[in-house]
């Protein structure tokens, strides 16, 4: 479990393809504090920590997690927001986050704010739906939606969030990973008896 506040962000070190799965090597200031079997927040996506060097640790995506996530589309150089789990006890800053990718969505505009940014998505998952003011994760960040419409909604990005996350390379056309609200989701399927 993960709150979607984002500790810091890694640098891609090395990628390596065994059959299916991408052992991906992760350069980080929080590869000193890991342990092997740790789960890590990657963009949003819960890995398990198999191993660890100096500075740097990996982890492994298989083919389910590549499909449903924008880890595929890694290179090395390329950033990606960590977070590790939560501690029981620990305030919950941002909101409920599982770390189980729902399926990407593309970048379609960014806006300057004046003091902070509009990012609109698009996505094309008929399963799952966002509601103004409710909460959404991107790339492992909690967001709150600022605008929803079928297939589509905009968040809006603080200076901070943009310095300190990955933010500031997702530009018109990028995949990002979401994770929908996850109270929203049992309540959806709770409903769907009565639709």
């Amino acid at each position: 479990m993960f709150t979607g506040i984002i500790e810091t962000v890694g640098e891609i070190n090395h990628l390596t393809q065994e059959a299916e799965n991408l052992h991906i090597e992760v350069r980080s200031p929080l590869a000193a504090a890991l342990k092997i079997d740790q789960s890590v927040s990657h963009n949003g996506v819960c890995l398990t920590v198999i191993e660890i060097t100096e500075d740097a640790y990996v982890v492994t995506a298989i083919k389910e997690t590549l499909d449903k996530s924008n880890l595929k589309t890694l290179t090395k150089g390329s950033l990606v927001n960590l977070e590790r789990a939560m501690k029981l006890g620990d305030r919950l800053d941002g909101h409920m986050v599982q770390g189980h990718v729902d399926g990407t969505a593309i970048c379609e505009k960014v806006e300057d704010a004046n003091g902070s940014w509009i990012f609109t998505f698009e996505y094309n998952n008929s399963e799952f739906n966002t509601v103004e003011k409710g909460s959404i994760t991107v790339n492992g960040v909690s967001l709150t939606v600022v605008d929803s419409k079928k297939g589509k909604f905009s968040v809006a990005i603080i200076p901070y969030t943009f310095e300190n996350t990955n933010f500031k390379t997702i530009k018109e056309g990028s995949e990002v990973n979401l994770e929908f609200d996850i109270i929203g989701k049992y309540v959806k399927n709770l409903m769907q008896p009565y639709l």
